[in-house]
C-alpha cells in the first residue's frame, strides 16, 4: 500500500479554466436533484447549457469586478463542487448528488466565507429557492438564517419565489 498519493483525497481551490464543464456538469446534476420539482421539467429542458458553459468561462476567466471569485471541491483530482461569490454574497454552491453530506459543501462554504471576509464584508448572504429543505438544512446549521426578504425569478415558463439567508460575520 503507497503511503502517498498524487493528490490530496478531498480539497478546495480557486477554479481554473479547465474547470468549466466539471462546474456546469454539477450545477445541471445538483439542479435536477434539488430543484426538477419547483422549477420542473420545462424550466429544466430549456436550460441552455452551452450558455451555462460561456458564463462559467467568463465567471472563471474574468470576474465582473473585484470580490467575485469561483472555487471547486475535489475528490482527489475529480471536480464534486463548486461556490461562486460575489461582494457579500455567495451567488452559487453546489455540489454533485452522490458527493453530497460528504463534506465538500461546509468546506465550499468555508472557502466562500474565508473570501467574503477577506474581502472586508461584514455579512454573507445567498439566495434559496423555496422547497428546498436540504439547502435550508445545510445553511441553518452553518449559522445563516432567512431575513424576511424574498424575490420572484421569472425562468421564461414560469416565475420561481427565493428568500435570502443571511449572518453576520
Amino acid at each position: 500500500m503507497a503511503l502517498f498519493t498524487e493528490s490530496a483525497d478531498v480539497s478546495v481551490r480557486p477554479a481554473q479554466p479547465e474547470d468549466v464543464d466539471a462546474v456546469t456538469d454539477v450545477q445541471l446534476a445538483a439542479w435536477r436533484l434539488s430543484h426538477d420539482s419547483v422549477l420542473g421539467e420545462d424550466v429544466m429542458a430549456a436550460l441552455d447549457v452551452a450558455r451555462m458553459r460561456e458564463q462559467w468561462a467568463a465567471a472563471i476567466t474574468a470576474p465582473p469586478g473585484p470580490g467575485f471569485a469561483v472555487f471547486v471541491a475535489c475528490r482527489r483530482a475529480d471536480v464534486v463542487g463548486f461556490a461562486a461569490v460575489g461582494p457579500g454574497q455567495i451567488v452559487a454552491l453546489e455540489v454533485l448528488p452522490e458527493e453530497q453530506r460528504s463534506g465538500h459543501g461546509s468546506r465550499l462554504l468555508s472557502a466562500a466565507v474565508d473570501r467574503i471576509r477577506a474581502d472586508g464584508a461584514d455579512e454573507v448572504s445567498t439566495w434559496v429557492l423555496d422547497e428546498d429543505p436540504a439547502r435550508e438544512q445545510f445553511l441553518s446549521g452553518a449559522g445563516l438564517g432567512p431575513d424576511g426578504r424574498r424575490r420572484t425569478l421569472a425562468t421564461g415558463v414560469r416565475d420561481v419565489t427565493e428568500a435570502r439567508w443571511s449572518a453576520e460575520l
